[in-house]
């Protein structure tokens, strides 16, 4: 992940600036800035509580060696969750899912983009049926990501008969990996998940599926979570994409996420642009957010 300014961090060195010695006060204003970047009552609880164990059997003092100690303390959560992609099979097929309006469609070309430098030869799947204009945004971000698509043959073509074409053609073509746009909305939850059930089971007939990435919107935190909750449910869910990382004062979702979900976020957006997606590496995140 790449070396940037976060805008969540603000909240931390702003914190951390001033006092030098460690005082009641700043364990109160540590606090208000965990639940103020949504790291949530049970981590904020749980950070703080052992974090004033390791200062006192340490008798530590220094408000520096606090932050150090902060910081560490995020990293090791954080790497307690596995953000490596499994893409050992040929092809790879890969299922994007999410709500629609958390930029599922076009994180699938910056995710395109970026293991496109990793010399690997990718086909997309414009499986999300439903809506017209994800087909045509779709197509726009593969020709942007240098990447094959595969299209509906027909308006309104069933999905799962698009995830089979793109299989098909992934393994008559010789790409390493197939990566699938799914409905992120259906007249009911019920068919979204049984539609996703059905691309799953005709996929699976062809290649095993590597990864189903859940497409998160940051900015939405705890609300988004709560609207992803049945494809966390019902589709197979393997690892996270963080979008809109770079807009969202709420750094501490990035934890909570994880710890909620049970998931490792693999992906983060971090602007507009296509080559505003990495890899999720702990350590940076936790260097960038704590400072």
């Amino acid at each position: 992940m790449a070396e940037r300014s976060w805008s969540f961090s603000n909240v931390f060195q702003s914190m951390f600036r001033g006092a030098e010695q460690i005082t009641e006060d700043t364990w109160d204003d540590l606090e208000t800035a965990l639940i103020s970047a949504d790291f949530g009552p049970e981590i904020t609880d749980a950070i703080l509580g052992e974090l004033r164990a390791q200062v006192d059997r340490h008798r530590v003092t220094e408000v520096k060696e606090l932050r150090r100690m902060l910081r560490e303390s995020i990293e090791e959560r954080l790497a307690a969750f596995d953000p490596t992609l499994h893409l050992s099979e040929r092809p790879a097929v890969i299922l994007v899912v999410g709500v629609n309006g958390v930029g599922k469609t076009t994180t699938i070309g910056k995710f395109a983009r970026y293991l496109k430098t990793f010399d690997k030869k990718i086909v997309v799947g414009a499986a999300d049926t439903f809506r017209a204009a994800a087909v045509e945004q779709l197509a726009t971000w593969a020709d942007r990501a240098g990447v094959d698509i595969v299209r509906p043959q027909q308006q309104g073509q069933d999905p799962a008969s698009v995830a089979f074409q793109t299989v098909e053609r992934a393994k008559n073509d010789d790409f390493d990996i197939a990566i699938i746009d799914t409905a992120g909305r259906l007249q009911t939850k019920g068919g979204l998940m049984d539609e996703l059930s059905k691309v799953r089971r005709v996929v699976e007939k062809q290649s095993p599926i590597a990864e189903v990435l859940l497409v998160l919107d940051a900015t939405t935190g705890q609300n988004g979570l709560a609207q992803a909750e049945a494809f966390i449910e019902h589709a197979g869910v393997t690892g996270l994409v963080l979008t809109k990382l770079d807009g969202s004062a709420k750094g501490g979702f990035v934890l909570s996420v994880q710890q909620k979900t049970g998931l490792p976020i693999k992906l983060v957006g971090q602007g507009e642009g296509i080559g505003d997606l990495t890899g999720f590496t702990p350590h940076v995140f936790a260097q960038q957010l704590i400072g």
